[in-house]
């Protein structure tokens, strides 16, 4: 036993560990190939190549590359930036920020969680295809009929369709699930894929930091393989040239392009998730935090961007063609791909080397998800008393009993319908709140000191407002109704807030402060912001690392919260006609039980105190001190509040002084 011991100690050293106790990343490399594997996953091989299909053409890019920019990038930046600077998981990184974003950070690690339940036994029916590869091409199971293959890998049995009235307002009989088996294959391979999983993180970071290399390093390898082969299938440059070779003007003057490209970039790079937050906490605490961010995007988008060249070479092969036919992920993944490779010669070779690569990428994105959970236990006070080991072996057996419910004959559409609650609802929730709680809430009581209570709570209401009113109207009756509606109410809201505000002691920066008037539009509505943007960057963003851009803030916030709000409310017409099946309930219910999580902790910051440790739980507890960077210098914290400015705030001067900043 001993002897084992020393060859796993040798193979999986013990992590470096920095000052404060905490594990850290040997080195950088490792690290951003696990951020990257989070990020890297189905969502590349199959969901990308599926959507620029449907929107043909290079002009897909375009709207692509700014929900990138503008989106998936600010909040990557969030995400790491909080890890790093307040060394944790998600729960107590924004307990960190704000003592009511704790549920914000709990919401993350749930949403997750609860995707890392039903990814998992996905990649049991990828290892039915896998087993079956070895066969000759003339024997693939799927060859006759690919969908009806598909649906017995699955072991999918139709319910009973729900009934409704005539018009559509009442439901007269709910869907009845009568196949209740589960299939023994799908059992054992989502065991299997859990084992994996599992060793992927019984030891930490230890082991990840080398793992990685396999569950990333391979697939990049095996997809530069599959895109050789793809792209030189007789009649593959008509496929490239559907891909990259048109450019369809028109389709930009149309929602869904930009639509699907958001949906898509929002699936691909995994912000949200909670692992970027809970991998960048063992990250040196100094490490650059913005470019890194950048790298793992970019590098995504990379990848996924290459990829699809593999497939496209197969839809020329097959003479595919955008308007008469229209793919999803499924029909892509698993009938028309595996159809095309068992022409090509040499088939059983690409089959196993494609789905080899299918599920090494799961892998790579399920420990990632996993790891959250993992990290928030072990940061815990009570999960401390148990080895890192101890706590990811009991999480993965719990979480793998719990899978086995879409293992059943009704497991395909629970997959789907939970995937529909998790992706259409707590997952663009939890983001929405990650922008708007840190650049509408964070440090509050500056504002509220400088502006007055009546003013702020004016303006933020008018803001979050202003997108519920508005989505609303344009759900309910028009879109460009609710459009003028929601401007209108922030407009006039705002006005309001400016007039009914106190004159600020402490002026504001550049031309914001030159006007009373912007002077306040700046305290309600930037403030928040661009302070958590100034501390942010004087503890992650030192030397000549890349500083967190001046525009970073405002975009969360006015950019990257509307969007979110809109493709939030989508989820309730597409809920709607299905509002009969019970499955699709229980999805939509898992959703917004997230959403009631996030909401609790908000408003009643104790009810998550379980996750955060006691010495901990008054970082958030912020004390009056405006335009004062957090730790820069601790002995004089009100170095930012005007002579008389604590009278104002409903604070004494000793208080204010004593104030207990901690650095972040």
């Amino acid at each position: 036993m001993n002897a084992v011991r020393k060859v796993v100690k040798t193979i999986f050293p013990p992590p470096r560990v920095a000052p404060d106790g905490r594990a850290e990343w040997p080195s950088r490399t490792p690290y951003v190939l696990a951020s990257m594997g989070g990020a890297m996953g189905f969502g590349n091989l199959l969901r990308f190549p599926s959507q620029v299909f449907n929107n043909n053409g290079i002009q897909w890019f375009i709207p692509y590359l700014m929900a990138i920019c503008l989106l998936a990038i600010p909040v990557l930046i969030l995400e790491v930036a909080i890890g790093q600077a307040y060394r944790s998981g998600c729960v107590i990184g924004f307990n960190g920020l704000d003592r009511k974003f704790t549920g914000v950070g709990f919401g993350m690690v749930c949403v997750g969680y609860a995707v890392a339940i039903y990814y998992i036994p996905i990649l049991s029916w990828v290892m039915v295809y896998f087993r079956n590869s070895f066969q000759g091409a003339s024997s693939f199971p799927w060859n006759d009929n690919p969908e009806q293959y598909f649906y017995q890998v699955v072991n999918r049995v139709l319910p009973q369709e729900a009934a409704y009235s005539e018009d559509g307002s009442s439901v007269l009989s709910y869907a009845k699930y009568t196949g209740t088996d589960v299939s023994g294959e799908l059992i054992g391979w989502t065991l299997f894929s859990w084992f994996v999983v599992w060793l992927c993180l019984w030891k930490g970071i230890s082991i990840t930091a080398r793992v990685v290399y396999i569950t990333i390093v391979l697939p990049i390898i095996l997809t530069v393989v599959l895109v050789g082969r793809g792209a030189s299938l007789p009649n593959a440059g008509r496929g490239i040239k559907l891909y990259f070779g048109e450019f369809n003007a028109d389709q930009l003057g149309k929602g869904q392009i930009w639509q699907a490209a958001t949906s898509q970039v929002f699936y691909s790079t995994g912000v949200g998730f909670g692992y970027y937050t809970a991998y960048a906490s063992y990250n040196s605490k100094f490490a650059d935090a913005v470019q890194d961010a950048m790298m793992i995007c970019s590098a995504n988008a990379a990848f996924e961007s290459f990829a699809a060249f593999a497939v496209f070479g197969v839809v020329g092969f097959l003479g595919l063609q955008p308007g008469v036919e229209s793919v999803d992920t499924y029909s892509l993944g698993f009938f028309t791909l595996p159809t095309a490779i068992a022409e090509m010669p040499g088939a059983p070779f690409w089959a196993v080397l494609f789905f080899l690569t299918l599920f090494l990428l799961g892998i790579s994105s399920s420990f990632a998800l996993l790891d959250a959970m993992i990290t928030t236990i072990c940061d815990t006070h009570w999960g401390r008393k148990y080895s890192h080991a101890t706590v990811a072996t009991v999480i993965t057996v719990i979480s793998a009993l719990m899978s086995l419910f879409y293992c059943s004959e009704f497991g395909y559409h629970a997959t789907n319908t939970v995937d529909a609650g998790i992706s259409n609802v707590a997952l663009i929730f939890v983001v929405w709140a990650e922008c708007v709680c840190s650049t509408s809430f964070y440090r509050y009581v500056d504002v509220v000191g400088q502006v007055g209570a009546p003013a702020f709570w004016t303006y933020q209401c008018a803001y979050i407002g202003a997108m519920i009113i508005g989505n609303a109207i344009a759900h309910g009756a028009s879109d460009k109704v609710g459009a003028g509606v929601g401007f209108a109410v922030y407009i006039v809201g705002t006005l309001v807030s400016i007039f009914i505000a106190k004159e600020p002691s402490s002026r504001a920066p550049s031309f914001w402060g030159r006007n009373k008037y912007m002077n306040r539009i700046w305290w309600v509505g930037f403030y928040a912001g661009n302070q958590l943007k100034r501390d942010l960057n004087y503890v992650v963003c030192v030397g000549k690392q890349w500083r967190i851009p001046v525009y970073w803030a405002p975009t969360l916030r006015y950019f990257a919260a509307p969007v979110l709000s809109i493709i939030f409310c989508f989820a309730y017409p597409k809920f709607y006609p299905e509002r009969g099946d019970p499955l699709t309930i229980f999805g939509f219910a898992v959703g917004h039980l997230i959403v009631f999580f996030v909401l609790v902790g908000f408003i009643i910051p104790k009810s998550m105190n379980v996750f955060v440790p006691p010495e901990r739980r008054d970082e958030g507890n912020r004390q009056y001190a405006p335009q004062t960077i957090l730790g820069k210098d601790d002995t004089n914290i009100t170095s930012g509040v005007m002579p008389g400015q604590e009278e104002e705030a409903g604070l004494s001067p000793a208080a204010s002084t004593d104030g207990a900043e901690k650095k972040i």
